[in-house]
């Protein structure tokens, strides 16, 4: 079955505009391939699984690294941390050099990375080694992340872009709860080297569905790589690496050295910006973070990812010190998040396709605070089907949000900003879970009463869940308020469509104007 629905059968115009674009390639480019889009959606669907399975699949094999190497706990953690610090400082910025240099070269250079990088940690011999190669899969995974949504626009009919969007957010629900648990057991059955080894066939197999099936890139793009914003990018990059150790580093107490870095992130952020304002080119044009639509796409993104981290923060504990639940059902019941989203996330894109992904927005929004609700309210009595049936409904409308507004967001992006945007939605998701990992972790320690809450009190730790979960609740609210005055103060024909040179319009005092 078609995962985007039925086709519809095309016009004679567009048999046209197909039969012009399978002899330039759809885009001016003699002589290259039309995409297919079913096998173009499988490679950047498997390249969305293969970058958020390399974020989970390492945290379990850190106890085997540390007798493997000999090394501490805070050391092998850089394992982790690089692969994160690559993808978070450099997603924007690669999203960008797509724009300039090419998608499909780029992300044939990402995958090819990812895929190396996967080999080299396998056989690294010495932990510093294993970190460095950590980095650069990171790296790859980045431009993974960046690019796949760019691709969307350029592969499926605009009335389809939500199912595929719902389609990519099933292969990022799936991946990073799948990790772990694949993780165990190539760890129990063919020991550490496995974590990494598992990417090389499924790497190849994406490269070359990519290789094959992926529109070929615009001719003019190799005239502009002297347009990429070096400052721009190296700022940007050294601000996030200091605000996401600020949020990392210190195992959940927040010292000196935290309060020093989140002091560096700032400086950088107020640098970073006076660079943009004097940059010809800059890496995020003023006029995108000005755009109502990407503006509140952008931060209720990181809103609801940061009350998804909640759940995942808050529920080991719950689940096993108020509910005395072992280990084993602990993972069971975790798992009904991940497998919610992933049925979800198809059907979302239909229903975005279909009512339009603002008011679905609105909706995924709704239904989350409604389940955040039930959490907080939700008294121990009621057992495990207390807690499960609450997180279904978060989950369920963090995939119908997370579908809708990256479609909402992308809609109307002009085709040398995709990357760009795609980037900073990617971005944005992250410094969520980053921040909810932190600073909710804060708030549930804080309203647990309790400095350790591992050994805390059941009842403690119940008091702790409610306070987070209503805290959730109330960040949801704001990203519905935001996302909300956003949908009540567009003008009625909404946004306007880019212009011819790529650009989107933005509002000024007679009204909408084109330009960035």
């Amino acid at each position: 079955m078609n995962p985007l629905g039925p086709r519809r059968p095309p016009s004679d115009s567009v048999k046209a505009t197909a039969d012009a674009g399978c002899r330039t390639g759809g885009d001016g480019s003699a002589g290259a391939h039309r995409p297919t889009v079913p096998w173009a959606l499988a490679g950047l669907s498997l390249s969305v699984l293969l970058s958020s399975l390399g974020t989970g699949i390492a945290h379990v094999g850190l106890p085997t690294l540390t007798q493997v190497f000999s090394a501490s706990f805070q050391q092998v953690q850089w394992v982790v941390l690089a692969y994160l610090l690559a993808i978070t400082t450099l997603v924007v910025g690669v999203g960008r050099l797509g724009d300039l240099v090419g998608r499909r070269r780029l992300l044939l250079a990402g995958i090819s990375l990812f895929t190396a990088a996967s080999v080299l940690c396998a056989a690294a011999p010495a932990l510093w080694l294993l970190i460095g190669a950590r980095a650069a899969q990171g790296l790859g995974a980045a431009v993974m992340m960046a690019l796949t949504m760019a691709f969307v626009g350029e592969t499926v009919p605009k009335e389809r872009t939500g199912s595929a969007m719902g389609l990519l957010g099933t292969m990022s629900a799936v991946g990073t709860p799948l990790g772990p648990s694949l993780g165990g057991a190539l760890l129990a059955g063919f020991g550490w080297r496995a974590l990494f080894l598992v990417n090389v066939p499924l790497g190849l197999i994406a490269f070359l569905l990519a290789h094959r099936h992926l529109p070929a890139d615009r001719q003019g793009f190799g005239a502009d790589r002297a347009r990429f914003d070096h400052v721009g990018t190296l700022l940007l990059a050294l601000t996030l690496a200091a605000y996401a150790l600020a949020m990392t580093l210190g195992r959940g107490r927040f010292g000196a050295l935290n309060t020093a870095l989140l002091l560096a992130a700032a400086c950088g952020a107020a640098l970073f910006v006076r660079a943009e304002a004097r940059a010809a080119t800059p890496l995020v044009q003023r006029a995108l973070l000005r755009d109502p639509v990407i503006g509140a796409g952008l931060v209720s993104g990181a809103l609801v990812s940061t009350v998804m981290m909640a759940t995942l923060v808050v529920g080991p504990f719950y689940l096993s010190r108020t509910l005395g639940l072992d280990e084993a059902p602990v993972g069971l019941v975790l798992s009904v998040g991940p497998l919610v989203a992933a049925v979800t996330g198809v059907p979302a894109g239909r229903l975005a396709d279909r009512f339009g992904p603002q008011r679905m927005t609105l909706l995924g929004l709704l239904v989350m605070a409604a389940g955040a609700l039930a959490l907080s309210m939700t008294p121990p009595s009621l057992g495990v089907l207390g807690y499960v049936l609450p997180l279904a409904v978060v989950t369920a409308g963090y995939a119908v949000f997370q579908t809708a507004n990256n479609t909402a967001v992308m809609a109307d992006v002009g085709p040398d900003r995709r990357g760009v945007v795609s980037g900073m939605l990617n971005l944005s998701r992250n410094l969520g879970l980053v921040t909810g990992a932190s600073v909710m972790g804060a708030v549930f320690a804080h309203a647990s009463a309790t400095t350790d809450i591992a050994s805390a009190p059941a009842a403690a730790v119940a008091t702790g869940a409610r306070f987070t979960f209503l805290v959730a609740a109330v960040l949801i609210l704001a990203a519905l308020a935001v996302c909300a005055a956003v949908t009540l103060v567009r003008r009625p024909e909404g946004r306007p469509a880019p212009a011819a040179d790529g650009t989107a319009g933005r509002p000024a005092k007679g009204g909408w104007r084109r330009g960035w």
